[in-house]
């Protein structure tokens, strides 16, 4: 289990050694405070199931070396607590019943910090995007310069994306947030489908549909992939501001704490360690989705081979993603945007980001599409080959001139043409005045 000096202590309390115990025992006294309602336990013996069960997860887990299950031993360490009145625990159920539920339990809870930790991302890169949505740099495709945009824009991207990702978390959560109490195969056969509702209602749950022995590990599957995904896109991100970092262009900056290091041969160094490791770590939530899928195809009403798998990816993929999370929302908040950079960078080109207007100019004037191209592209090439100016070659193409005046040329050269519709695109996302 990874928890380790990065675990949040909120998200880590979720996976701390016995706290499953704790969630068992909430679901085993849902279950006996139901039959007591219903009459089918006494209720003199709820009351005292409810005033001496605890557990003890030191005699719990020598039990568990006697008799090598962990449900039983927990229910031996609860009723010796109990005493007499412990025989009314667990009637009717199977170890799922217990099991599942409580983890639904557990991951619904993990889940909601997650869905916490999203929307506090996403207010951080609303914040910034706005703050920058004015701030010009080149566009890249393919790692080559393309046309201008704004940084602002491209935060206004990623929390676009993050909005989709927290509603497929939200439905992921959703998902999972289902309960059983029906026994050894589903069938309800020593506990009636209504206790089963009314536990689900005490401990927040709904009632699955259908059941076997277990809840069915699509659902799981759906939560562990959506973390993967989720992951994707901080790794996405991270990816861009590390490229960005870059020495040879250097227009964002993580940000880097007083007293920090870098390197230990080389102090001038700043690296990109947050988003460094940030898309390190999406690649252990794509591998324990790929796992979580593999639990859903089970022999016949269940076994035992998504058991093992589950203690190790459900609690790592939720811990993962909290620390991921919670340090792209530092590293964003944090962030050094170096507007002087982003201009100097979208220099380097020679004007060139501005080809595609010169081509349609062209094509407006009556030109062939082809023929325009062709134009264009041979002056681009020049310019760029002999480090001259765009504009100052294409205008010493006779043709081209025939078709444009110099005052025509020079305004097509003007950046805001291109950022002429990104309060349009802001207004979209909800980030207008």
């Amino acid at each position: 289990m990874l928890i380790n000096r990065y675990t949040h202590p909120e998200m880590g309390q979720l996976w701390r050694e016995g706290y499953e115990y704790e969630r068992w025992l909430e679901v085993e006294l849902a279950v006996a405070e139901v039959m007591a309602e219903r009459g089918e336990i006494p209720s003199q013996a709820l009351s005292e199931i409810r005033s001496k069960a605890k557990v003890n997860p030191e005699r719990i887990a020598e039990i568990e070396k006697v008799v090598r299950h962990d449900l039983i031993a927990f229910l031996q360490g609860v009723v010796e607590e109990i005493g007499e009145a412990g025989k009314y625990l667990h009637l009717g159920l199977t170890s799922s019943d217990v099991k599942d539920t409580g983890l639904s339990l557990v991951l619904r809870d993990a889940g909601q910090l997650l869905l916490k930790d999203l929307r506090e991302l996403r207010e951080a890169l609303a914040q910034r995007a706005v703050e920058s949505k004015a701030t010009v740099m080149v566009g890249r495709t393919h790692g080559i310069h393309a046309e201008p945009l704004t940084f602002g824009l491209k935060l206004a991207l990623w929390m676009a994306e993050i909005d989709r990702q927290i509603e497929r978390l939200a439905a992921a959560v959703e998902s999972i947030g289902v309960g059983k109490i029906s026994g050894a195969v589903g069938t309800y056969a020593n506990v009636s489908p209504e206790v089963e509702e009314a536990v689900c209602a005490k401990l927040g749950l709904k009632p699955a549909l259908v059941s076997n022995q277990i809840l069915q590990r699509d659902r799981h599957a759906h939560y562990v992939t959506a973390l993967a995904l989720l992951g994707s896109t901080l790794e996405k991100m991270a990816t861009e501001i590390r490229n960005l970092q870059r020495t040879d262009i250097l227009e964002v900056e993580e940000p880097f704490a007083e007293g920090q290091k870098g390197s230990s041969a080389m102090p001038h160094k700043r690296n990109p360690i947050a988003c460094e490791q940030i898309a390190g770590m999406s690649r252990l939530l794509r591998g324990n989705a790929l796992a979580a899928m593999e639990n859903v195809a089970l022999w016949h009403e269940r076994d035992m081979t998504h058991s093992s798998v589950e203690r190790v990816i459900l609690p790592d993929s939720s811990i993962l993603l909290d620390h991921m999370l919670r340090q792209m929302t530092r590293v964003i908040k944090g962030l050094r945007i170096r507007s002087d950079q982003m201009m100097e960078n979208l220099l380097k080109t020679y004007g060139l980001t501005s080809s595609q207007r010169v081509l349609l100019a062209l094509v407006d004037k009556g030109c062939m599409r082809e023929e325009a191209y062709q134009w264009v592209q041979q002056a681009a090439f020049a310019a760029w080959d002999n480090r001259r100016d765009f504009r100052e070659v294409i205008q010493e193409n006779p043709r081209v001139m025939e078709l444009l005046t110099a005052e025509e040329i020079n305004a097509l050269f003007d950046w805001s043409y291109h950022l002429k519709h990104i309060d349009d695109i802001f207004k979209r996302l909800g980030l207008g005045n």
